[in-house]
């Protein structure tokens, strides 16, 4: 009897200590509070990604419409600037292309010559659908193109690769359209 009485009271000793149920609460939520910051952290980063994708293409195409003419000396060194750009994220990920497209009387857009870093250049000639608000019949602009692949560091939220595609049109400020002679 007493042994059961002894029992009793060290279940009711039990049941009435709270010490260390903050750190059974801790350990619970531990695991989804890692989750969330891993997480967290995987999107800030694919936004960044994006971003810096987005100014790549920005800056290379702004760079090409502040000439009159370029060459592709100069285009490789805009890519240099690309790739700076890009940084503190792994360059290999990035391709660029510029490409100086002109629009006929007739509206038809072609290209007039174009460069690419990891990305095939356009046939010189060839046909290009450019949206009707960004250019003119008669007018040239310079169309700057960024990829870049981001691929998630830790992969707790984002599991696979994730690909940004920007497209930016510029058109040329000091002449209506930029040349290049050896593209």
């Amino acid at each position: 009897m007493q042994l059961t009485r002894a029992i009793r009271e060290r279940g009711r000793r039990l049941a009435m200590d709270r010490q260390g149920v903050a750190a059974v609460e801790f350990a619970l939520i531990l695991p989804i509070l890692l989750l969330l910051y891993f997480g967290m952290d995987e999107l800030t980063q694919g936004v960044l990604a994006e971003r810096r994708a987005a100014h790549t293409a920005s800056t290379i195409g702004d760079l090409v419409a502040q000439s009159s003419s370029i060459t592709q000396a100069e285009v490789a060194d805009v890519f240099n600037v690309g790739d700076t750009v890009v940084y503190p994220f792994p360059t290999t990920a990035l391709s660029m292309r510029i490409t100086s497209v002109v629009d006929d009387a007739n509206g038809n857009t072609t290209v007039a010559w174009s460069q690419g870093s990891g990305m095939a250049a356009l046939g010189k000639g060839s046909t290009v659908a450019v949206p009707g608000s960004v250019v003119s019949p008669g007018q040239s602009v310079i169309m700057a193109e960024a990829d870049y692949t981001y691929t998630p560091a830790v992969g707790y939220l984002l599991h696979a690769p994730i690909p940004f595609n920007e497209v930016y049109y510029l058109r040329p400020r000091l002449s209506t359209q930029v040349t290049c002679a050896d593209c």
